[in-house]
């Protein structure tokens, strides 16, 4: 097919603990129509450095098709790339509301101030983060489009009853931001097994002892044996300081689990009536969460039915569809409305 559009997903060179990013545009890329081209451009540099992420921005130059994607934290990759062809995926703002002082500065240029000058269309995951991206550099509200994160085929409902004299919770992710040090404070003395995914530092390891935390540990596994984590536990934890989506919780709403997360930034426009929000700066308040969940099985079943209806909203097909408009209208190639995306 001559006409195809000719996509190129500029991606990053994943960190071992880093990996959700791939698995979004994977899907994305699996549910587009024979009228779609799909390339990925993986880089062969970290981005870390002056010189390997030069080689990242040289990498992309090299590699545009009709339309150059642009995913994850690499958004300088659009330095040298035809703006009328580029468009950039925000998935969170974390390194401006993380960094102070000439570092802040360093990372407003060249991951947000420059690439945006340089793309001609600009996706967010969570209007939180449309809120966040706008907040930070002005940039018109009205030229972003949002496009929530799928949710995987993999994770369907799945009964298990409720655990409540010892539940396993299960907390994926153990950067500072997951917040799994103030988790810890607010399940001492609550019965549970914790199932943690995601490397462990000393000091937390000796924090679980302190805190009489019987736990599981495991990191760097694959989405299969994630899956498998997902099935066997009776609740998920996601009490995140910062998330710019916050997949666990609609993959939690899917399989059919409650979740506690937090009341802030994105996760309860992700979570809306599905999940118990709290304070994530509060243990006392975590706390209460964890144990309204477990003694009333009222509010978990609420939980859950909610959760089962909620997961609709992140529709894989509808949400490759918005990327395909964005596709259409960046390469100025005719493609059929009602063309099925596979």
């Amino acid at each position: 097919m001559a006409d195809r559009i000719k996509v190129v997903f500029f991606q990053r060179k994943p960190f071992p603990i880093h990996k959700s990013v791939e698995f979004i545009f994977a899907d994305v890329r699996n549910r587009m129509p024979l009228s779609v081209q799909c390339f990925t451009k993986v880089f062969r540099f970290y981005s870390k450095g002056v010189l390997q992420r030069l080689g990242i921005i040289w990498e992309a130059y090299r590699n545009q098709r009709d339309v150059n994607h642009i995913t994850g934290d690499i958004h300088f990759s659009a330095i040298l790339l035809a703006r009328e062809k580029t468009m950039l995926t925000v998935l969170d703002c974390r390194m401006l509301s993380d960094s102070h002082g000439i570092k802040h500065k360093l990372f407003k240029y060249f991951w947000f101030t420059l690439p945006l000058k340089k793309c001609a269309l600009v996706t967010v995951i969570s209007e939180a983060t449309k809120l966040e991206l706008v907040k930070f550099t002005n940039y018109p509200e009205q030229q972003i489009r949002v496009i929530p994160v799928a949710i995987s085929p993999e994770f369907k409902y799945s009964f298990k009853a409720f655990n409540a004299k010892r539940p396993v919770i299960l907390q994926v992710g153990t950067m500072p931001h997951k917040n799994l040090e103030r988790l810890i404070k607010a399940l001492n003395g609550i019965s549970c097994q914790l199932n943690v995914i995601g490397s462990l530092s000393e000091p937390i390891k000796e924090l679980m002892l302190a805190n009489n935390i019987s736990y599981h540990n495991e990191s760097g596994i694959t989405q299969e044996r994630l899956l498998e984590f997902y099935l066997s536990c009776d609740m998920i934890s996601f009490v995140s300081t910062y998330e710019g989506f916050g997949m666990p919780i609609v993959e939690a709403n899917a399989i059919g689990r409650p979740v506690i997360t937090s009341k802030i930034l994105s996760m309860p426009e992700v979570a809306a009536d599905s999940a118990c929000l709290v304070n994530p700066f509060d243990v006392e308040d975590i706390r209460a969460g964890i144990q309204k969940i477990i003694h009333d099985e009222a509010y978990r079943d609420e939980l859950v039915s909610n959760g089962l209806e909620n997961c609709k909203r992140f529709d894989p097909d509808k949400i490759a569809g918005c990327y395909l408009e964005c596709y259409k209208k960046l390469s100025g190639k005719f493609v059929k409305t009602k063309e099925v995306v596979a």
